[in-house]
Order: structure tokens, then C-alpha cells, then sequence
């Protein structure tokens, strides 16, 4: 397939249009913090950079000095690697910029509904296949080699959306805050880990494929990052508790100022 083929060009515009959802959604932050746009532009730079690495440890070296593997490699990546690289690059642009306040759960609903537009790109391009089903069935997908598969972009895609059908309603609550993009961590490090074992990639070690690997690795990020949080939390709120204890009452602080 050439680079300028109809399925090309369509899975490139839907991988953007997902990207400027996301941008959207963020876009409604730094209005009001105008500072956040570099926590983007550091999400996005991360995201980006960890996607191909991770691609081309988990399989893009497979490729290498086969007919068209130079596109191969450049039009390569994977979500796994752009949640991993993201996370790295806002935490690293918000040491830079000394801000402590968490910013994921914006990203918690934006990355989410980004990454179920762009399989959208991934269902007409054909591309992120589930292995080959021995019998069809109503709920089994059928590719351009009329091969019977796994429906693996479909469940991701619904994954993604329901993940934000459940997560929206706390958000609006703000209940969880500081919390949400760790809930998507570590559910979507669960959910890529266990449907690998129906996708069609190659397995690299102890018979688990790269972005298992990285989907273990998904999981324990989230889960340090969720303990480190809780507590800085609870840190947080029993220091406004002492401050306030250590506050003469009300009338006691009036007694003082009438003597």
C-alpha cells in the first residue's frame, strides 16, 4: 500500500482528528490556567516520542531491511508507549516549571476519546489485527484477506468509551481528583495486558509480547503514582486539620483582643 493511498491518507486524518479532540478538551484548561499549555505541549512531545520507541522494541525491529521497512518504522507506534512517554513528559515539563498541582484528570476523558477516535483510523485501515478465528461468528471481524479475526480494535475502541462513560460522572462531581488518569493507568494496563493474548503481535519474551510488557508496565506506574497521591493527599489534609486545631477559638481570640 503507497503512502499516498486512499487508507493511508484516511487513517493519517483520523489519527489527527483524535489528536485535535484531545487538544480540545485540554484547551478548555489552559484558558483558565494559561501556564498548562506547556504540561500539553510536554504530553504530547512525550507521547509521541515514547510511541515509537516502544513500537520499534516490541516489533519494529522485525521489519528491519525488508522491502518498505524505513515506513514501516516511521509510520509505526503504539498507545501503550504514548501513555507511558506522556506520563514522562508532563512530569518532566512540570519539574521544569515547578508546578505541582496534578493535572491528569483532564487527560483521564481526553486521552481516552483521542485514542477511541484514532481506532476508528485503525478499523478502516485494517491495521492492529486480532488472531485468526477458526470458526465466524456474529461478533468476529473479517479482513481484507477475508481471514476470520479476533475483533481487537472494536473492543478497544469500546473499552475506551465506556472507560469515559464512567469516569465523566466523578469529574463533574470532582470526586477522585488527582486521581482519574491513574484509574485509566492501570485499567487500561489490565485491559491491553490480558487482550494481547488475542492480538496478532509478536511475542518477544516469556511468551508475552512487547506491549504487554508495557502494559505491566502501565500498571505499576499508575499503581506507585496512586499510593505516592493518596498520600501526599491525606499529607495535605491532616496539615489543614492541625493548622486548624492550633487556632485559639473564636471567643477566646476576642477575650484576648478586649484585654
Amino acid at each position: 500500500m503507497s503512502f499516498d493511498s486512499p487508507e493511508m491518507s484516511l487513517y493519517g486524518l483520523v489519527s489527527m482528528v483524535g489528536l485535535l479532540v484531545g487538544g480540545w478538551i485540554w484547551s478548555r484548561r489552559w484558558t483558565k490556567k494559561p501556564e498548562s499549555i506547556s504540561v500539553f505541549i510536554g504530553a504530547i512531545c512525550g507521547a509521541y516520542l515514547g510511541a515509537k520507541v516502544l513500537y520499534l522494541l516490541a516489533e519494529g525491529w522485525l521489519y528491519f531491511g525488508e522491502p518498505g521497512w524505513g515506513m514501516q518504522w516511521l509510520t509505526g507506534k503504539t498507545i501503550v508507549g504514548a501513555l507511558l512517554g506522556g506520563y514522562a513528559g508532563v512530569e518532566l515539563v512540570k519539574w521544569m516549571i515547578e508546578r505541582r498541582e496534578p493535572t491528569g484528570d483532564w487527560f483521564a476523558i481526553g486521552v481516552p476519546i483521542s485514542i477511541a477516535v484514532g481506532r476508528l483510523g485503525c478499523l478502516r485501515h485494517g491495521c492492529c489485527l486480532g488472531r485468526e478465528c477458526p470458526d465466524s461468528d456474529w461478533w468476529s471481524l473479517v479482513d481484507s484477506a477475508g481471514i476470520t479475526r479476533w475483533p481487537a480494535v472494536p473492543l478497544e475502541l469500546a473499552f475506551n468509551l465506556l472507560f469515559v462513560a464512567a469516569i465523566l460522572p466523578l469529574a463533574m462531581r470532582k470526586a477522585g481528583r488527582g486521581q482519574l488518569f491513574h484509574f485509566y493507568l492501570i485499567s487500561y494496563g489490565a485491559f491491553r495486558f490480558f487482550h494481547e493474548f488475542q492480538r496478532e503481535t509478536p511475542k518477544v519474551l516469556f511468551g508475552l509480547s512487547g506491549y504487554q510488557l508495557g502494559a505491566i508496565g502501565l500498571i505499576v506506574l499508575g499503581t506507585i503514582r496512586f499510593r505516592q497521591r493518596a498520600l501526599e493527599q491525606k499529607h495535605v489534609a491532616e496539615g489543614s486539620s492541625n493548622a486548624g486545631e492550633n487556632e485559639p477559638p473564636a471567643d477566646a481570640a476576642g477575650e484576648a483582643e478586649e484585654k
